[in-house]
């Protein structure tokens, strides 16, 4: 008999025989394996081929990549000498009060009807506790000569308006062929109907003010419910007065009373307006299903800073994604006839890949790839990732790509809010811009890491390949874009119709940044302005496709995007060293598609539909 601990000791011995065995097994197995490895490392391989278009860049294939060096990109700072004077004022005199730091936004369009891109600002105002005679006028219309040089002629077109102005939609919302203008505000928003050389205020009879005490963020026009004309969509952010913020009294460490995210504020439903075609229109949005309450209760669910009209699942309806601040995105998908549903988080939007919501502020979508996939990129607070989403063509399941595209870990060390996809260098490939900067003056005092003015950020599309699209220019590349500033809206045009985009970005209680494109790279463009039948002349909606040099790119004219913002209507695809003009698909707003042959390249094209 033996005695317990022995058989302990056999049983231990035996065990580790096991293991010793394992492992030793294990060890042979990892060598065969990486002998494996190495030896298909070490094999010739053959050379993946592109195809052979002739004249133009050659097809980049999935999992290719050109150069990843981005190029100099450089653009010059024309503000003041292209005759911008406008000053954003914030109405800021030390209550730290949330709108004062959200900014306003831009537009660029072309107003006068003469071709060029013209340039709408909005701005704050003092708030009525603290005025001291009449408000200024805080919308600012600046007519472009054709060259890039600017005049305030916001008097004489009527624009005396004096709202605490945030976003800016421009659309012809009545067909007569004229840009009208929609402001939204904290507080009642306007409609202003052109008539001509005259904005008129039209919101009453159309019925779009919403209410008094909502606060209003971006806006934009769009066919909600598929019947032809352009309907209304206007985001709305918190439950805001001046007591619920001195309440709510956010605060930082060692700063007091600070600007701070709207986490304690309740939730705001956004507003659809559909349009009667007659200058009227109905809100529709406790009955279109835009409204989304929590999960337990009856507040609103929404903090909406932003969305985008696009059609997501190719059933020919515009949907909608609302970019939310630190609450779940949504994803309202359209099931036609102006109705909606829900389903951001069943598609992969409403949270980062840690499933937490983040502070969402501006969006904009692109099929990036040139593949037929669409990313949708959101940015959001400091120390959170730009979100870019990314779905398989005709899919309706996103991921959040940010970290494999390149676009994740340098946008962290920034604060964003507006950005768009642009061809910035004509190259055919879709970069990425984005302004940043903090809500607070003092939060460098209490995040050494962090500053209130920052740069912008451009992230260069070196084309699909193993090492993500995009790669972050270095500020030394950019010239003045790399000019720290309080960052807010963001928007493009051509606007000395040189063929490459220019940039303007406003700021909060400063002056806006007028960023001339000075890039050098001598590649091919074309400019495509689409006309429709009325009542959506601009056919807003539409989808163009081109072929050019093997390549297959798609645009959508949609110039509501980015943050508070809107975009030039035009649409402008790089043709990098291709100068024969292309074929050119048009998928108009109703569904119907032709064909054409460009008529030129390096030039802008007036495509007006006679289908």
């Amino acid at each position: 008999m033996t005695e317990p601990g022995e058989d302990l000791q056999d049983l231990e011995e035996s065990d580790d025989s096991v293991i010793g065995d394992a492992f030793i097994l294990s060890l042979k197995v990892i060598g065969i394996i990486a002998f494996i490895v190495v030896l298909i490392f070490l094999l010739p391989r053959e050379e993946k081929e592109t195809e052979d278009v002739g004249e133009g860049s050659p097809v980049v294939a999935r999992g290719q990549q050109k150069d990843r060096n981005p190029p100099e990109i450089s653009f010059t700072d024309i503000t003041t000498e292209a005759g911008i004077t406008e000053i954003h004022r914030n109405g800021a005199s030390g209550e730290k009060l949330l709108p004062e730091t959200m900014g306003s936004g831009c537009a660029f369009a072309d107003i006068d009807g003469d071709g060029d891109p013209d340039l709408i600002l909005a701005s704050g105002r003092q708030w009525p506790w603290d005025e001291q005679g009449d408000p200024d006028p805080s919308i600012h219309l600046y007519i472009n000569d054709g060259s890039g040089h600017f005049t305030d002629r916001s008097r004489e077109w009527g624009l005396t308006h004096s709202p605490y102005a945030t976003g800016l939609a421009v659309a012809d919302f009545d067909g007569d062929g004229d840009r009208d203008l929609f402001v939204a505000a904290v507080g009642a928003d306007l409609l202003l109907r052109n008539e001509g050389g005259h904005f008129t205020d039209v919101t009453a009879e159309a019925g779009v003010a919403g209410e008094d005490d909502a606060w209003s963020t971006s806006a934009g026009f769009f066919d909600a419910d598929g019947d032809g004309d352009l309907d209304l969509f206007v985001c709305q952010y918190v439950e805001w007065t001046r007591e619920i913020d001195i309440a709510v009294d956010y605060r930082l460490t060692g700063v007091g009373r600070a600007y701070g995210p709207p986490t304690n504020f309740k939730g705001s439903h956004s507003r659809l307006h559909i349009n009667a075609g007659d200058g009227h229109f109905t809100d529709t949005s406790t009955s279109a299903g835009i409204q989304v309450t929590e999960r337990h209760g009856d507040r609103p669910a929404a903090k909406a800073l932003a969305f985008l009209p696009c059609d997501l699942d190719g059933d020919g309806e515009l949907d909608i994604v609302v970019a939310n601040d630190t609450v779940g995105n949504f994803l309202l998908r359209n099931l036609g006839n102006g109705s909606f549903e829900e389903i951001g988080a069943t598609a992969g939007l409403a949270f980062d890949s840690n499933g937490a919501a983040t502070g969402a502020m501006g969006i904009d979508s692109a099929r990036f790839r040139n593949d037929g996939s669409l990313g949708i990129a959101i940015g959001n607070f400091a120390s959170e990732m730009t979100s870019l989403f990314v779905t398989e063509p005709g899919g309706l399941q996103f991921f959040d790509e940010s970290v494999n595209e390149g676009v994740g870990p340098a946008s962290r060390r920034r604060l964003s809010f507006g950005l768009f996809f642009f061809d910035v260098d004509l190259d055919g490939n879709l970069d990425l811009l984005q302004a940043n900067g903090h809500l607070e003056e003092e939060i460098a005092q209490v995040q050494p890491g962090q500053s209130y003015r920052q740069p912008a950020q451009l992230f260069w599309n070196s084309g699909p390949g193993p090492h993500g699209c995009f790669v972050e220019v270095p500020a030394s590349l950019t010239g003045d874009l790399a000019i720290p500033i309080v960052g807010r809206g963001a928007s493009y045009a051509d606007i000395d119709g040189d063929g490459d985009l220019d940039v303007l970005l406003t700021q909060t209680g400063g002056a806006p940044l007028l960023l001339r494109n000075d890039q050098e790279s001598g590649n091919h463009w074309l400019r495509i302005l689409l006309v429709d039948r009325p009542p959506n002349l601009d056919a807003i909606g539409a989808t163009v496709t081109l072929r050019s040099g093997g390549v297959v790119r798609s645009l959508q004219v949609m110039p509501t995007r980015s943050y508070l913002s809107q975009v030039e209507f035009p649409l402008t695809f790089g043709l990098a060293d291709n100068s024969t003009p292309p074929v050119v698909e048009v998928k108009w707003p109703d569904g119907f598609t032709d064909s054409y042959q460009a008529p030129l390249v390096d030039g802008t094209w007036r495509l007006e539909r006679e289908s």
